[in-house]
């Protein structure tokens, strides 16, 4: 079946089946390689993208279910040449070890700060909690989210 799928601001038509997870579409058919595999179950972020301003487990979201809706990757927040906001605050930071759940990470947390510019600590944890980093990089997450925030508001640019 042909799927419609809005992705990162260009509509894209693949062919799948209706209950394919977002996650294999995305990696397997259109070479968006960002989300990664982690544990398939929704229960590790690595995966993490969002859909409609929310963030959402791509292994268990089915593909069919989102035609007309808006999905957005960390490919669609900058390049390696041009970074987004929250990509250069975690290079800045030296949030990623491995780099494996950096993807979603970043995914999960620009879907809180589209929300909330200026979110507390508190409110960064809580929201950053279903994603797991497995070396253990979370206080260098934590300070990327908020330094993300500070040149969001400072318009792009760091304060320090």
């Amino acid at each position: 079946m042909t799927l419609r799928l809005q992705i990162n601001g260009t509509e894209r038509a693949v062919e799948a089946d209706p209950s394919t997870p977002l996650l294999y579409v995305l990696r397997n058919d259109l070479a968006l390689h960002g989300a990664k595999y982690g544990c398939g179950l929704g229960q590790c972020g690595a995966c993490t993208v969002q859909v409609d301003g929310r963030a959402v487990f791509s292994c268990v979201t089915p593909a069919g279910a989102l035609e007309g809706r808006a999905i957005r990757t960390v490919e669609g927040l900058g390049t390696a040449e041009r970074p987004g906001v929250l990509q250069r605050a975690f290079a800045e930071e030296q949030a990623a070890q491995c780099g494996y759940c950096i993807a979603g990470m970043i995914m999960r947390a620009q879907a809180l700060l589209d929300r909330n510019p200026s979110p507390s600590d508190d409110e960064i944890r809580a929201h950053m909690q279903p994603n797991l980093c497995r070396c253990g990089t979370h206080m260098r997450i934590l300070r990327a989210v908020r330094r993300a925030a500070e040149m969001m508001r400072a318009g792009g640019k760091a304060k320090r």
